[in-house]
């Protein structure tokens, strides 16, 4: 059980990746230019300054397609379609509605690509690499784990601080994000399954995480993020996580002596890494025995490759509702295309999940995959002196790999280095996540022009609640089955990671490029409202919790979510102007 709800939290975290890189994609687009205080007039579109492009819903509507399409700050570097001259070019402005409708709903399919993707390709393959490389409990948790569980905020933080101007995006997500994840999954927790939190860890995590919040404040007060500021980024996360492995070095040492000195076991003392090992020992009956059939029989190559292709099992259709196989039904196309793209490795089965076929067929179209996704495609169909494209290259390579491993390898048996299959699947799941992530970004950041929202209010809000959907779902679930202290834990370890290496790694490849400092430009008030909600939040926790001798109860969960509440609408009332605060 505790192997399936680790993994269960990977699949949600992988959720949360593709979201965050949709947002951060497509905020590049239309927040991208500078802001001059100017009016763009009626007629006659400047084509040389860059205006804001949510000064297009104010123009005549015969103006707004010309505008979106040569004005700088409605383009988008990234992505495979052009959301903003979908609505405004091709859609009549009587049918703003209908677009924004068609919008919505291709935001929730690419949600359903990312869920996909993060849970049944992603985290597998994570899994997997961590086995093959035998870390422990504690020390994948704050690398793999963590990075499978901030995929989304780390792939939207990277391309938001490629351009200073959309960096508020990346902060509003991430403070955002933090807020949501500190109050309402924490009070959520603490609401479903009232607990004693283990202290140390607790006290140690949220330490971490507010010296994180004050980094990233004093960047923003500064405004720029130098190549020493983005080190110490990353060098404070290295810091945390020896100290995570230093801690639990001395725990196993107290353990060892509890044990020789029949002291019983605290509530405070059992980790989470023995939390899984017990409840490993429950739940272990291996349902498919029952399916397995009674007269051996050996499968050809091609029905081994059109199992292996088949996204859909009969016997679950039978089983599920109505509601089930409808969902179904939308996922298969997506489902058939990751199978054909993205190998599973699986430490689990027997076999590894060797599928010969299928893992042949996956070295000459995965790689292929990978290099028609970076840049869009762009170094795919780059020409090698001017003659031979990049992706027929790859193919040839592929095609000559692939046939060697055919015709070296067998159907029952899989070949010594099946592993890096693993890191083929993580590479190829991480680029379909990618993907994903550019066209929500882009997609929601032509709904923020549409509405006239900032980039900060698209972070804490849209960005963020869909970003801490898949945490949220995982650590409630972890706390329904009895493991509220494990859900509580994730709430502050993951956002640590996501900060520390999202800001961190994002500056620092950005600085890596030629740049000699990152320069960061607020996106109004709110972003200081943000990251004070943020800061306030860690503090009521880091003195409340104590004091309540680290019971958490409901009274404690409902008053997080309260204080959630209050700073959803302060927000939203600064956003729109009700609220007017001084100017820092």
């Amino acid at each position: 059980m505790a192997r399936g709800l680790l993994n269960l939290s990977w699949v949600m975290s992988v959720l949360q990746v593709m979201l965050m890189v949709e947002i951060v994609s497509g905020a590049r687009g239309p927040s991208a230019g500078v802001h001059i205080n100017s009016q763009f007039p009626a007629s006659g579109v400047n084509q040389t300054l860059a205006v804001d492009c949510r000064e297009v819903c104010s123009l005549n509507a015969s103006d707004r397609c010309d505008f979106v399409r040569t004005n700088p700050d409605c383009r988008s570097d990234g992505g495979y379609l052009n959301y903003l001259e979908g609505i405004f070019c091709h859609f009549p402005p009587g049918l703003l509605p209908l677009a924004v409708t068609l919008y919505a709903l291709w935001l929730l399919y690419l949600f359903l690509i990312l869920g996909v993707t993060a849970a049944k390709f992603f985290c597998p393959n994570l899994s997997a690499i961590s086995t093959t490389l035998k870390l422990s409990h504690n020390v994948a948790g704050v690398t793999f784990l963590a990075f499978g569980n901030g995929a989304p905020d780390i792939f939207s933080a990277l391309v938001a601080f490629s351009d200073p101007r959309t960096a508020s995006l990346a902060f509003g997500a991430l403070f955002g994000a933090g807020v949501l994840v500190t109050t309402v999954v924490a009070g959520g927790i603490a609401i479903l399954r009232p607990f004693t939190a283990a202290s140390r860890p607790f006290l140690r995590d949220i330490i971490f995480y507010m010296v994180a919040v004050f980094l990233t404040f004093t960047a923003l007060y500064l405004g720029r993020v130098t190549l020493a500021w983005a080190l110490g980024y990353l060098g404070l996360y290295v810091f945390y996580v020896l100290t995570v492995v230093l801690c639990t070095w001395i725990y196993q040492w107290q353990r060892r002596r509890s044990l020789v000195c029949s002291v019983p076991d605290t509530p405070e003392m059992l980790s989470d890494s023995e939390e899984d090992q017990m409840s490993s020992n429950t739940n272990s009956y291996d349902y498919g025995e029952e399916y397995r059939p009674l007269l051996f029989y050996r499968e050809t190559t091609a029905q081994i490759l059109v199992r292996a292709l088949n996204p859909l099992d009969y016997r679950k259709w039978r089983n599920k509702s109505v509601y089930w196989r409808a969902l179904k039904v939308f996922k298969l196309p997506v489902e058939f295309l990751l199978l054909l793209t993205v190998p599973v490795m699986d430490p689990d089965k027997e076999d590894g999940n060797w599928q010969r076929p299928l893992n042949c067929l996956h070295l000459v179209i995965s790689p292929l995959f990978v290099v028609l996704t970076l840049q869009s495609g762009a170094y795919g169909v780059y020409e090698i002196g001017g003659l031979f494209p990049v992706w027929a290259v790859v193919v040839i390579a592929g095609t000559a790999l692939a046939a060697v491993t055919f015709f070296a390898t067998s159907n029952s048996k899989p070949p010594r280095l099946h592993w890096l299959f693993a890191f083929l699947g993580f590479l190829t799941s991480a680029l379909w996540i990618n993907a994903a992530a550019t066209e929500v970004v882009n997609s929601l950041r032509s709904l923020g022009v549409v509405f006239r929202l900032s980039n900060t209010v698209l972070g804490l809000t849209l960005l963020a609640w869909g970003n801490s959907i898949g945490d949220a779902f995982s650590d409630f679930t972890l706390a329904r089955q009895g493991y509220p202290r494990m859900a509580f834990s994730a709430c502050f370890g993951g956002i640590i990671f996501n900060i520390l290496v999202g800001v961190g790694l994002g500056c620092l490849l950005q600085i890596s490029r030629g740049h000699m400092e990152v320069k960061l430009e607020p996106d109004g008030l709110l972003v200081w409202v943000l990251a004070g909600t943020l800061g306030l939040s860690l503090v009521c926790s880091l003195v409340s919790v104590p004091l309540q001798c680290f019971q958490l109860n409901k009274v404690y969960g409902c008053c997080l979510l309260l204080f959630y509440l209050t700073f959803l609408v302060v927000a939203l009332l600064t956003e729109f102007g009700v609220i007017h605060l001084k100017s820092v």
